[in-house]
C-alpha cells in the first residue's frame, strides 16, 4: 500500500472519530432483526410484507463469498474473483479460462464444477436458551466449553436428521445469542459465463481498493437438480434502467468477520501481535509464489488464483493494521468503551457485566502465550499445503468419527460430514510442484518461529533442510490424486491409519501437538472471551435497544445505503464510472499491464455505448465475504453486484463511516452492455431480462 493510500486512510479515520457512527448508514443487520425504525426515520422506507423472505430465498452463499439467483432456471450471479478458484480448476494449459474467459452458449456446454457447494438459507431458529441451558452454572471454563460444544453438535445433528437440511448453529454477539441456520445444499453447479480475468480485475493490484474502477467482476453459474436446471421461485428481477444517484439501495450477502464489538484490550492485541504476524506470514508466501510464478507461463497460470487471494488479503490486512495504529481511532474506541462502562456501573441491573472488560483483557493475555503453538500447529501455518490439509482431514476423520457426535471437533460433527467428504473426494487439479513451493515456504517460517532445537522440528525435518524435506514429502505423497483420497476415505479408519503416505504420517506426527494447542485455546481463550463478550453484549443491547447489530459471522445479513460519490480533498469523486473511462485509463498507461485490455475488448470499442455506467459506489456497509452480494433497490430488483470497497473501507473491520467509505459495485447496466456488445451473449441476456 502506498504512502498516499495510508495518508488518505488516516484522514478517513479522523473523520470517523469526528463524525461518529450514529448517523451513518451503518450495520450488517440480521434478517430476524432488521433496522425497521432506522429505515423509516432516515429513508422513509417501510419493509414490505414478504420482502425479506424473497431476498433471503434469492441469496446464495459461496465458499468465502456471496451470490444470488437471477433467473427461474437456477442461474446464479457472483463475482469473478469468488468463482475464480472454480474457473481455475476447470482450466488446463491448453484452455486457460481465467485468461481467455468462458461462455456456454447452450446448456449442454455448461461445465460441471468439481468442488463447489452453494448454500441457500431456508430458515432461522433461536436456540440461545437451549445452548446456554446446557452449561452448568458451576462449570469451569473447560467444562463449559465441552458442554456447550456438545449441545451445539447435538442441535445440529437433530436438525439435519429431522429436516434433511444442512444445519449450523451461529454464534451472535460473541456468545450472547445462538441461532440455528438451516441451508439447502446444492452440489451440482455448472459454469455458464466468466469474462477474462484481465477485465474482471482491470487495474490489478494498483487499483485494488481504489475508485474510480472499471471492472467486469462477474461470473455466472447454474444450479442443477436431478441433472436438470433447478427451478426456483425466488430470484432477482433485473432493473434495466439502472439505479440513480442518491437512491436508497440494499446489500444482501454474507459478511465474513468484523471486530467492531471488541474491547480496547482486544484491539490492542490485534494491533500489536496478531495482525503484524499474519502480515509477515502472507508476505513470505507471496514472495515465494511470485518468484515461482515468474519462471514460466504455466507456473503463472497455476499460481495466479493463490496469488490473487494472498495479495488481496495482504493489502486488506495492512489497511486494518493502519486503522488500529491510528491514535485518533483508538482514542475514540477508548471513549466509547468508557461511556458504556459508566452506564453499566450506574445500572444495578447490569452489575453482572461490570467485570467483563477485565475478563477480556485476561483472555488476551492468555492468548499471547498460546498463539504461537495454535497458529503453527492447529491453524497449520507451518504446513501450508492443500495436500497437507487433505492429510489432516483424513487423519482426524478416522479418529473423530469413532467418537459419539457430541464429543467430536465441530468440523467433524455429523452435520458437517457431507460437505467434508465431498471436498475430500472432489476431482480438482492439485499441482505437486506448486504444493512443494507453499510447503517449503511455510516450513522455513515454522523453523524460524519454533527454533532448531525444538524436538518436533527435528522429527519433522528428518535431518533435511526445509527445501529438501518439502520436496520429499510432496513427491512421495499421492494425496493430489482424488481417487487415492476416496480409496482411503472408503476404507475407513483402518485404511487411513494404515497409510504410509508421508503427508499422512506428517499429519499424525504433529496432530497431538495441534490438538493440545486447540484445546488450550478453546478453553482458556475462546470460552473466556465468549462468556465475557456475552455480558458486554447484554449491556450493549440493554442500553442500545434494537439499534445494536452483531459482528459479522459469515451468516446472511442486510445492509443499506445510498448511491453516492464523495469528496477527496478538493476533488469530487462521482458515483458512477462509464465504459469511456475504461479506455481512457488504459490509454493513460499506454495499455501496459495491469492496464491492458483483452483483445475482445479492444475490438468491441466501437460497438460499445461508452456512456453506459460500468461501476458505481454506495454507502453500503460491507466486509470480506460480501463479495458477490447483490445490490437491490426498494422493490428488490437487481441494480448491481458488490466486488470491493474503496481505500476508506479498509477500516470496516473495526468501524464504519459513510463520509468517504464506499462499497464498489458493477452496475447492472454495465453487465448488460458488456454481454450484448462484447460477448454477443444473447441467450444469457434473454434469460436475465425476460
Amino acid at each position: 500500500m502506498s504512502r498516499n493510500c495510508l495518508a488518505r486512510l488516516g484522514v478517513a479515520l479522523l473523520l470517523w472519530t469526528t463524525v461518529g457512527m450514529a448517523k451513518a448508514d451503518e450495520g450488517m443487520w440480521l434478517f430476524t432483526s432488521p433496522p425497521e425504525g432506522i429505515l423509516r426515520e432516515r429513508h422513509s422506507f417501510a419493509i414490505p410484507e414478504g420482502w425479506l423472505d424473497h431476498l433471503r430465498e434469492s441469496a446464495v452463499r459461496f465458499p468465502g463469498g456471496s451470490g444470488s439467483f437471477v433467473s427461474k432456471d437456477g442461474l446464479v450471479l457472483t463475482n469473478h474473483h469468488v468463482g475464480a478458484d472454480v474457473v481455475d480448476q476447470l482450466s488446463t494449459a491448453e484452455k486457460n479460462y481465467l485468461k481467455d474467459g468462458f461462455y456456454a452458449r447452450t446448456r449442454d456446454e455448461e461445465l460441471k464444477c468439481p468442488d463447489l457447494e452453494l448454500n441457500v438459507l431456508a430458515s432461522i431458529e433461536d436456540v440461545t436458551a437451549r445452548v446456554n441451558g446446557s452449561v452448568p452454572a458451576e462449570a469451569d471454563l473447560a467444562a463449559a466449553q465441552r458442554a456447550r460444544q456438545a449441545e451445539i453438535n447435538t442441535i445440529e445433528k437433530e436438525s439435519q436428521e429431522s429436516t434433511g437440511l444442512k444445519s449450523q448453529v451461529v454464534t451472535l454477539y460473541h456468545g450472547a445469542q445462538y441461532h440455528l441456520y438451516r441451508y439447502r445444499r446444492h452440489t451440482d453447479v455448472r459454469l455458464v459465463f466468466a469474462p477474462e480475468q484481465q477485465i474482471a480485475f482491470f487495474g490489478g493490484d494498483p487499483d485494488n481498493f481504489e475508485y474510480p474502477r472499471y471492472c467486469l467482476d462477474v461470473c455466472f453459474f447454474r444450479v442443477y437438480e436431478n441433472d436438470q436446471p433447478l427451478q426456483v421461485q425466488h430470484f432477482l428481477d433485473w432493473r434495466e434502467d439502472g439505479v440513480n444517484d442518491g437512491e436508497l439501495v440494499f446489500l444482501v450477502g454474507h459478511p465474513g468477520r468484523t471486530n467492531r464489538l471488541n474491547t480496547v484490550a482486544h484491539l490492542e492485541y490485534l494491533r500489536d501481535v496478531n495482525t503484524p504476524e499474519f502480515i509477515d506470514m502472507i508476505r513470505r508466501l507471496e514472495v515465494a509464489l511470485s518468484a515461482w510464478a515468474n519462471r514460466s507461463p504455466e507456473n503463472a497460470r497455476r499460481a495466479q488464483d493463490d496469488l490473487f487471494g494472498i495479495q488481496n488479503e495482504r493489502k486488506r490486512r495492512i489497511g486494518m493494521l493502519e486503522t488500529l495504529q491510528d491514535p485518533a481511532f483508538m482514542k475514540a474506541k477508548r471513549e466509547s468503551e468508557r461511556d458504556l462502562r459508566a452506564k453499566v456501573a450506574g445500572d444495578p441491573s447490569l452489575a453482572a457485566s461490570a467485570a467483563a472488560w477485565d475478563e477480556v483483557a485476561e483472555a488476551t493475555k492468555a492468548w499471547r502465550g498460546l498463539k504461537r503453538e495454535y497458529n503453527l500447529y492447529e491453524r497449520a501455518e507451518g504446513f501450508q499445503s492443500r495436500m497437507f490439509t487433505f492429510a489432516r482431514q483424513l487423519v482426524r476423520y478416522a479418529e473423530e468419527t469413532a467418537k459419539p457426535n457430541a464429543e467430536r471437533l465441530r468440523e467433524y460433527s455429523d452435520s458437517a460430514l457431507p460437505s467434508l467428504k465431498e471436498g475430500l473426494t472432489a476431482d480438482v487439479p492439485i499441482y505437486p510442484d506448486l504444493e512443494a513451493v507453499k510447503l517449503r515456504s511455510s516450513l522455513v517460517s515454522w523453523l524460524s518461529r519454533a527454533g532448531f532445537e525444538e524436538p518436533l522440528v527435528v522429527d519433522v525435518l528428518d535431518d533435511k533442510s526445509p527445501v529438501d524435506r518439502a520436496a520429499q514429502l510432496i513427491s512421495g505423497s499421492k494425496l493430489h490424486d482424488a481417487a487415492y483420497r476416496k480409496q482411503l476415505l472408503d476404507g475407513g479408519a483402518e485404511a487411513i491409519q494404515a497409510s504410509q503416505d508421508p503427508l499422512i504420517q506428517l499429519a499424525r506426527l504433529v496432530d497431538g501437538r495441534a490438538r493440545q494447542a486447540r484445546k488450550a485455546y478453546e478453553q482458556q481463550v475462546e470460552e473466556r472471551l465468549r462468556q465475557a463478550y456475552a455480558k458486554i453484549a447484554a449491556a450493549r443491547l440493554a442500553t442500545g435497544g434494537n439499534n445494536v447489530y452483531p459482528d459479522a459471522t459469515f451468516s446472511l445479513r442486510l445492509a443499506f445505503g445510498v448511491v453516492k460519490g464523495y469528496q477527496e480533498g478538493t476533488a469530487t469523486i462521482p458515483a458512477f464510472t462509464e465504459f469511456r473511462g475504461l479506455y481512457e485509463r488504459s490509454e493513460l498507461h499506454s495499455g501496459k499491464p495491469p492496464f491492458d485490455l483483452p483483445q475482445r475488448w479492444v475490438d468491441a470499442r466501437d460497438r460499445l455505448d461508452l456512456s453506459v455506467p460500468f461501476n458505481h459506489v454506495a454507502t453500503l456497509d460491507l466486509i470480506g465475504g460480501n463479495s458477490g452480494s447483490p445490490v437491490v433497490d426498494r422493490e428488490g430488483r437487481f441494480v448491481g453486484i458488490a466486488f470491493d470497497s474503496n481505500i476508506y473501507g479498509l477500516a470496516n473491520d473495526t468501524g464504519y463511516t459513510d463520509v468517504q467509505n464506499r462499497c464498489v459495485n458493477v452496475d447492472a447496466r454495465g453487465i448488460i452492455e458488456a454481454l450484448r456488445s462484447v460477448y454477443d451473449a444473447q441467450p444469457l441476456l434473454e434469460e436475465l431480462l425476460k
